[in-house]
């Protein structure tokens, strides 16, 4: 199955839907068939789960990049920074390795570890 994600204003995902494969033998096929379907002139790209086209798979809420041809999610936070290959947020700090569970404190910079009572 093909996906496709509906871009509105600012290119940010409005929606993501399933297009059969046999209907989406190209990108551009699988447009004209929403846009028919729904009787519009919406914008519409293609994403996919494995990242093969558009480095992430959009999600409502993403912003597409015309620049980088790449789904971006949210920032979720100020201090973050955008992986240029990835196309994903970075918190400054890594992600602790011990196999815990932290979140992530904006005001200090730092992973606070989840107490798993």
């Amino acid at each position: 199955m093909a996906h496709f994600a509906k871009l509105g204003t600012g290119n940010i995902v409005e929606r993501v839907e399933v297009v059969s494969n046999d209907i989406a033998t190209t990108e551009q096929a699988g447009v004209d068939f929403l846009n028919n379907l729904y009787k519009s002139r919406d914008v519409w790209k293609q994403t996919s789960y494995n990242a093969t086209i558009r480095k992430n798979f959009a999600g409502i809420g993403f912003k597409y990049d015309q620049t980088r041809d790449a789904f971006i999610p949210p920032k979720p936070f100020n201090s973050w920074t955008l992986n240029e290959n990835t196309c994903r947020w970075e918190a400054p700090v890594a992600y602790p390795d011990d196999d815990q569970d932290y979140k992530w404190n904006e005001q200090n910079q730092t992973w606070d570890l989840i107490n798993n009572i």
